[in-house]
């Protein structure tokens, strides 16, 4: 069991990731093998623990050590620091409340190719520009649960690790595999993927046409928030479909469409 350290004040050391860091600062561009992201409450690490990743230290109220925290403390390093304090102080916290009592800093890992995404899968959600941790969280819950088998992002998306997409994603972003996409969304075709941009054009098709449902490997392409899939990157794409409405609704969220999507584009049965 790790030792557990009582603290007094944010300003103890060792809690820089829980009450100083920034998003940005845990990333650590600059030195990615040294990053860190936070996960809450214990289901999530616990998810994150089993897909491997490696806790470097842990904050939660006192008596939480003897329950929701213990089952993972079990499975620590009998070196890692385990913080605890006053609920009151604790509290203190941004989203504190949020975490049923539990916090761990846990170490990034290396990310995988593109090609090493690919290379087994059949189902692909490309994430471009989309920007709200809430939205990404939710996609990937929902990748997970339909059956995507691999995510890939656009440099300016939001990083899947930003400790509320880590939230709302209830851990799946531990689940599919992830990476960067360091090309064009045409670069997707050499590993023999076709690509449909979910986007309302002339050219859109309707989401359940037969020659989109019975493509054997297909990249889902899903845009930012606001204004959606940049033009260029529509043009980029194989097909364009669309999600029918009703009652004049002209969209869904890009989270509530990528979850349409995922379900009515699954791998076809044979």
């Amino acid at each position: 069991m790790p030792q557990t350290v009582k603290i007094t004040s944010l300003e103890n050391p060792g809690l820089e990731p829980y009450a100083h860091l920034t998003e940005a600062q845990l990333k650590s561009r600059l030195n990615p093998e040294n990053g860190l992201f936070i996960a809450e409450s214990p289901k999530v690490i616990d998810v994150a623990m089993r897909a491997g990743y490696e806790p470097v230290s842990m904050l939660c109220e006192e008596r939480h050590l003897q329950g929701d925290a213990a089952p993972l403390l079990a499975r620590c390093k009998a070196d890692m620091p385990v913080y605890t304090g006053e609920r009151e102080l604790l509290s203190s916290l941004t989203g504190y409340k949020l975490t049923r009592g539990v916090l761990c800093a846990m170490r990034r890992r290396p990310h995988p190719t593109v090609a090493d995404i690919c290379r087994n899968a059949r189902r692909l959600a490309v994430i471009d520009s989309v920007v709200d941790t809430t939205n990404i969280g939710a996609i990937f819950r929902a990748a997970a649960a339909l059956g995507v088998d691999g995510v890939l992002l656009t440099p300016t998306s939001c990083d899947p690790l930003n400790r509320r997409a880590v939230r709302v994603s209830m851990g799946s972003v531990f689940l599919v595999p992830w990476t960067w996409l360091d090309k064009g969304i045409g670069s997707l075709g050499e590993y023999e993927f076709r690509t449909v941009a979910m986007a309302l054009t002339d050219r859109s098709v309707a989401i359940d046409d037969a020659s989109l449902c019975s493509e054997p490997r297909l990249a889902i392409v899903l845009g930012t928030e606001g204004d959606g899939l940049a033009p260029e990157v529509i043009s980029a794409t194989d097909y364009v479909a669309r999600i029918p409405m009703a009652h004049g609704v002209d969209s869904l969220n890009v989270a509530s469409a990528a979850a349409v999507a995922f379900w009515q584009l699954r791998v076809p049965k044979n």
